[in-house]
């Protein structure tokens, strides 16, 4: 599916307490992020390019246009359809009268020519040449670029705008594709998005991130003007796959991975894990998989070795796995292996670590198992890392992260110097983690994702799949993500509740195949637990119920 073009506009205003933005609801019937609070915008409509628009509009013409997103032509109908979403959707027109002043709030256009607009009856260009108005381009400013990965229903190769929204107009929805709008400051946003309070999609809260730093309008235009977004990567890059090259195309797993290792695209990293291949992943950091993929480790758990001149450090050696072993010794040749590191004790990741432990002295850091009898309860380390605890080994240091929720005792390892999460299973690629209580916590889990947001990170090296490039933009996928799935699970509670696990998981979890509703389950079981710390869900008996 080859994703579509479109533009979305950040209105933004001042008032006395800051900069407030304003956000949509899309309705809950929608098939691209329904429920969600979004910014106005949708798809380039032909008229966006129609080559008499020249005559209307200011400030750029489409060669300067597709020079500011770089790309050959249609610069312009990203700008003018961001000015059309933004009066169709949300009634605010950016438009300028022949003397240069904004549409006065009284004109009759506002409320007479935005459903004719909205139906296709008529266009910009025909509404500015009947009022005499032109459409004042360089008011905009480009401040980000997305495209959708695969995978929804449809996608879009978005370009994101920001403009001031004009005095005296006034915002409504337009009750169809959007059901409520409202006001809010950037960082208002950011707290109801991690409360749950209202849901927003990732490319959203990068921009509102972005917005939160200034103090008004004018600083953010003045910023947008000057930082031109980088573009997000769209073309295919080629790969190795079983011996031939192959084009991986943005979005698939090793598509970051490949560029990463391979940027002058000579076809010479691999787009497939290979268990037991040595891959280098920087100067100092390489990765082993070991040959036990499945279900829950997809292709296999990752073990990373940092090598310094000072010695080096393995990173969750994974199970007891001989070859995987030896693999290791024959790499540590000629050097010492200073210390094991466990991001957690699940059996695919530390058992290791007492063979491989025995075989060079290394010591042994991470956090022992909890007391449930399902975990390695052998791992028996030498040092407990305190959160933010560094370990200095040569000219690495690693910087500790306690992040529990898939485990309690779980810990990522930031390298500081190539900025690389070792993520362990905190995140994954190409699926959700297991929470599966009592010792996985989804309340912790949603606090540790988004603790993560504070630290300096460039990369993700996850214990499962392939380097994961944009890691706030991971970060913000996986938390609206399962905040996406509360509000499933309360409306499981509010239309099918009361409920036992069994009863509410194939209505909580209706797009997921029923063969994977026994893993689902013990998600739904954290969603409910989470929501009975809020006070939200009650339980009796093995009963869950909606309180409020």
């Amino acid at each position: 599916m080859t994703p579509r073009p479109a533009s979305t506009l950040a209105l933004v205003r001042n008032t006395l307490d800051g900069v407030e933005v304003l956000m949509l609801q899309r309705t809950h019937q929608a098939a691209f992020l329904p429920g969600f609070y979004v910014f106005p915008g949708g798809a380039v409509d032909p008229s966006d390019q129609h080559p008499e628009l020249d005559e209307v509009i200011t400030g750029h013409n489409d060669t300067s246009a597709s020079a500011l997103m770089g790309i050959d032509h249609n610069g312009i109908g990203y700008l003018v359809a961001a000015i059309r979403e933004s009066f169709e959707e949300a009634g605010i027109l950016l438009a300028q009268t022949s003397q240069g002043e904004p549409v006065n709030p009284s004109h009759p256009l506002l409320a007479n020519a935005r459903l004719p607009i909205a139906n296709g009856d008529t266009d910009l260009l025909a509404l500015c040449r009947e009022h005499d108005l032109k459409l004042p381009l360089d008011r905009i400013g480009y401040i980000d670029h997305w495209v959708t990965p695969p995978g929804p229903p449809r996608r879009f190769d978005t370009r994101f705008f920001v403009a001031a929204a004009p005095d005296g107009q006034t915002a409504s929805h337009d009750g169809e594709e959007t059901i409520d709008h409202c006001w809010l400051s950037p960082a208002q946003a950011l707290v109801d998005h991690q409360s749950g309070e209202r849901l927003f999609g990732a490319p959203t809260l990068s921009v509102l991130r972005r917005l939160a730093r200034f103090r008004n309008c004018d600083e953010i235009l003045a910023d947008a003007m000057q930082q031109t977004p980088t573009p997000f990567p769209t073309e295919p890059w080629p790969a190795q796959r079983q011996g031939d090259i192959v084009s991986v195309a943005p979005g698939q797993p090793a598509y970051s991975e490949v560029r990463k290792l391979d940027p002058r695209a000579r076809g010479t990293a691999h787009a497939v894990i290979r268990p037991g291949h040595w891959v280098q992943l920087s100067d100092t950091v390489s990765r082993l998989t070991v040959p036990n993929p499945g279900m829950m480790t997809g292709p296999g758990t990752n073990t990373y070795l940092i090598e310094t001149d000072e010695g080096a450090i393995a990173i969750d050696p994974g199970p007891d796995h001989s070859d995987h072993l030896q693999a290791l010794l024959e790499r540590l040749e000629g050097q010492t292996l200073r210390y094991i590191l466990a991001t957690h004790t699940h059996k695919d990741h530390s058992p290791g670590a007492r063979a491989l432990k025995a075989a060079t002295g290394a010591a042994l850091w991470g956090i022992p198992a909890p007391a449930d009898g399902l975990q390695d309860t052998d791992f028996s380390p030498e040092q407990i890392p305190v959160d933010g605890e560094r370990l200095q080994l040569g000219t690495v240091s690693l910087k500790a992260l306690h992040t529990p929720g898939h485990a309690s005792n779980h810990l990522c390892f930031l390298h500081e110097q190539d900025n690389i999460l070792f993520s362990g299973d905190h995140i994954m690629q190409g699926s959700t983690v297991v929470i599966n209580p009592p010792d996985g916590d989804m309340a912790d889990y949603l606090t540790s994702l988004n603790r993560l947001l504070g630290e300096t990170i460039e990369w993700i090296a996850p214990g499962h799949g392939f380097l994961m490039a944009y890691p706030d933009m991971v970060v913000d996928f996986l938390v609206s993500h399962r905040l996406g799935r509360e509000r499933k699970v309360i409306d499981a509670l509010n239309n099918n509740g009361p409920g036992t696990l069994a009863d509410l998981t194939p209505h909580a979890y209706a797009d997921v195949s029923p063969a994977l509703h026994p893993v689902a389950s013990r998600s739904l079981l954290a969603h409910l637990i989470k929501l009975q710390k809020d006070g939200r869900a009650g339980e009796s008996d093995g009963t869950w119920q909606l309180i409020r």
